[in-house]
């Protein structure tokens, strides 16, 4: 994937922090691509009671290769812009498995 260097991505205690574009109502859940400095990532699901965010941290999860549950939401709960906590992936093993394709 092109573009990863730009994410605004940062290591904290136990992972790292990664700010994703989300887009409800889509066709599918998959992850898109770099839109400016954050992860675009499309759903189907609605964006209420947090179902989109959820389906948001299924498909991080399943393309960064890790289990559901080390995917939350840490910021921006009701914004197309969010931040999701990533649980024992540093910022720069997050980048590297998405240029790799990792989606």
């Amino acid at each position: 994937m092109k573009g990863v260097e730009a994410l605004s991505l940062r290591d904290v205690p136990g992972g790292s922090v990664l700010a994703v574009k989300v887009v409800p109502g889509s066709a599918r859940d998959r992850i898109v691509g770099v839109l400016g400095n954050a992860l675009k990532v499309t759903t189907a699901a609605a964006p209420e009671k947090g179902k989109a965010n959820a389906a948001v941290a299924k498909a991080l999860a399943g393309g960064l290769g890790l289990r559901r549950r080390d995917v939350t939401l840490h910021a921006h709960p009701t914004s197309p812009r969010k931040e999701f906590f990533l649980a024992g992936l540093s910022a720069a093993e997050v980048r590297r498995r998405l240029a790799a394709g990792a989606t």
